[in-house]
């Protein structure tokens, strides 16, 4: 296809400042995003023992009830029954007292269990915030402001984000078939990490737009919430079945009853967790949240319906994996397919790569923009980098190892931590390994700090199979996955250092990517050579 040469020029200024602006954002976004995909893994992994007693049978669950209700009659409002536990799930029953004045995020949960003598235990700590907390971290773009004012901001860099892989396209386009699979490695490092970047861009590109598209439904979501009730408000709509039968002296469904008469209703649906509660009225509720592999979710790893708490006859399904209607199945795609949760394990796994994938791909679109300034600067009669470029470099070095490292380190710290951790240490701990690590890079410039950070990311890395074999007494090692992918991950920093290393000392000397020292002795050696 032939484009007239000043379009691709004018995309491709675009496309260069576009990316530069929302590329460190999107790096965080993209690789916590990608630790996200096995999200409830890492809470298993990260979560202590609970001091509980083993949660009771699915069968003796109504005498915990009671003993929870009569404790904490509060509870009645609201209380779950979990029909899957384990480390991240630590009771069969759960609440969340509501709190007058409470922010959003900051409820306190109580787990509860029946000890071997049959009376109650109540433990307010359950499984570790880590998890949570990195998937906060991907929603906001690695913004440490309230969830209302980092979600317009993460709209306007997914806006952007979208443009750059416009306008990356119609700047690809003339030499798309030639250049599609070309990957010159070599001296000309431009040329290298131009190729990478391309067909990086190239091969992910409908995974790309998915994100994009997706994002800004996340962002603006209440905004598109609002427009969905008046354009498709259904006068016509079924009145609810819980009303017509709210007679008191019925008796509500036993989670064992309800998961049998979900097994009729709909048969594909795996129920994880029954929502037991009562409107201002009196009137029971009884809500099932669960997962139906054939079809994509509403949540991240549920759906859910709505059940009449007395006959399980399904009376909502506008969240409940297919039993939707048009509309919201739709809107269930931008969840499904951002969340990569249809398709089972394989999908997830491809998701994760193309998470870092896509957060390589922002790197190397700041590495191409910055060997482009310095390939402009030889025109000029001084060849010495801008202020700007060197500042841009740094950060290029210091946001994506920072995020790296942090991420890392508040992960570790979940298993020594224990019951003591909370969402707002690990967010503590994060930001100051990532404003360390960025702070780092400034001071010491991009090549020397890309030597320096690399292995100490590295360790970050490492602590977090120090951390498993250091907790073994009172934590017993769960998912040696999460271990294994931290060991391999280390071992790719510290060959990423080894070819830092070899770039600094090769780069020519108009390169931020060069050595001080380096850049002395190539100017020795040229002035030699006219000599």
């Amino acid at each position: 296809m032939k484009l007239r040469p000043d379009i691709v020029r004018m995309y491709k200024e675009i496309h260069g400042w576009v990316g530069i602006v929302s590329g460190l954002a999107l790096f965080i976004a993209f690789y916590a995003g990608a630790i996200t995909m096995f999200e409830v893994p890492l809470q298993r992994w990260a979560s202590p023992p609970s001091g509980l007693a083993a949660p009771v049978p699915l069968e003796r669950t109504p005498e915990l009830v009671r003993a929870v209700l009569a404790a904490h009659p509060e509870a009645a409002e609201d209380y779950d029954v979990h029909l899957a536990v384990g480390p991240e799930q630590p009771a069969r029953v759960s609440w969340q007292p509501h709190e007058e004045g409470g922010d959003h995020g900051t409820h306190r949960t109580f787990y509860a269990a029946l000890a071997p003598d049959g009376s109650l235990q109540v433990e307010e700590k359950g499984p570790s915030p880590v998890a949570q907390f990195v998937d906060i971290l991907h929603q906001q773009v690695g913004l440490p402001f309230s969830h209302e004012v980092a979600m317009p901001i993460m709209g306007a860099i997914a806006l952007l984000y979208a443009i750059a892989l416009i306008s990356g396209i119609i700047v690809l386009l003339p030499s798309l078939v030639a250049d599609l699979f070309a990957l010159r490695i070599g001296r000309n490092l431009k040329r290298m990490w131009l190729d990478l970047h391309n067909v990086l861009g190239v091969l992910s590109l409908p995974f790309h737009l998915i994100m994009a598209l997706t994002a800004v439904v996340f962002a603006f979501h209440d905004q598109f919430y609002d427009a969905q009730g008046l354009t498709f408000a259904r006068a016509d709509a079924r009145p609810p079945a819980v009303a017509r039968a709210a007679a008191p002296e019925r008796p509500v469904l036993t989670p064992a009853e309800a998961v049998r008469r979900l097994a009729v209703e709909a048969p594909g649906f795996t129920p994880t967790t029954l929502s037991y509660g009562e409107r201002p009225d009196g009137t029971p509720t009884l809500r099932a949240a669960g997962h139906d592999p054939r079809y994509g979710l509403r949540a991240s790893t549920y759906g859910f319906a709505g059940l009449d708490p007395h006959t399980g006859e399904i009376v909502m399904s506008d969240y409940m994996p297919g039993r939707q209607d048009g509309w919201g199945a739709t809107i269930t795609s931008f969840f499904a397919l951002h969340f990569g949760n249809f398709g089972g394990s394989g999908i997830r796994w491809s998701y994760f790569l193309l998470g870092l994938a896509g957060a390589f791909l922002f790197y190397t679109g700041n590495l191409l923009w910055v060997e482009s300034r310095r390939k402009r600067q030889r025109k000029l009669p001084s060849v010495e980098q801008t202020r700007s470029t060197r500042i841009l470099g740094a950060l290029t070095v210091g946001v994506p190892l920072g995020c790296i490292a942090g991420i890392s380190v508040t992960v570790a710290a979940a298993k020594p931590l224990g019951l003591a951790t909370s969402e707002g240490l690990h967010a503590a701990i994060y930001y100051a390994v990532f404003l360390a690590f960025a702070a780092w890079a400034l001071w010491r410039g991009a090549a020397r700090a890309g030597i320096e950070l690399l292995p100490a990311t590295a360790a970050a890395m490492l602590l977090i199979p120090v951390a498993t074999l250091t907790s073994l007494g009172r934590h017993p090692a769960s998912e040696p996955l999460v271990d294994l992918v931290a060991l391999a991950a280390a071992a790719i920093l510290i060959l990423a250092r080894r070819a830092a290393v070899a770039r600094a000392r090769s780069s020519p000397r108009d390169s931020i990517w060069a050595l001080p020292a380096s850049r002395a002795r190539t100017e020795l050696r040229v002035q030699e050579e006219q000599a």
